[in-house]
C-alpha cells in the first residue's frame, strides 16, 4: 500500500477522533514512491488502551498492518522517530 494523500487524510481524521495531539509517520511508509509493508505511526494524546483501538480501526479501514507507538514517555526510540519521521499533525 502506498501512503498517499487520501490515506494520510483518513489516518489524521481518525487520529483526531481518538484525541491525538501529535502524529508522526515513520518506517517504510515514508517512501511514498513504493508500497509499504505496513504503516508505522507514533502519537501523543491517545490515552491508555484507546491506542490499541485506534490501531485496530486503522487496520480494518486500510486493510494493512498498522503499528502505533506512544510518544510519551520519551525514549531513545521516540527521539529517533521525531528526528526522522514526518509529522502529520
Amino acid at each position: 500500500m502506498r501512503f498517499d494523500d487520501t490515506i494520510q487524510a483518513k489516518v489524521v481524521d481518525l487520529a483526531r477522533s481518538y484525541g491525538a495531539k501529535r502524529l508522526i509517520l515513520f518506517g517504510s511508509a515514508l517512501d511514498r514512491s513504493h508500497d509499504a509493508r505496513d504503516i508505522d505511526l507514533a502519537c501523543d494524546g491517545i490515552e491508555g488502551w484507546a491506542i490499541y483501538g485506534f490501531a485496530a480501526r486503522l487496520e480494518d479501514e486500510l486493510r494493512t498492518t498498522v503499528d502505533v507507538v506512544p510518544l510519551t514517555p520519551e525514549t531513545r526510540l521516540t527521539r529517533h522517530i521525531e528526528k526522522v519521521g514526518q509529522r502529520l499533525m
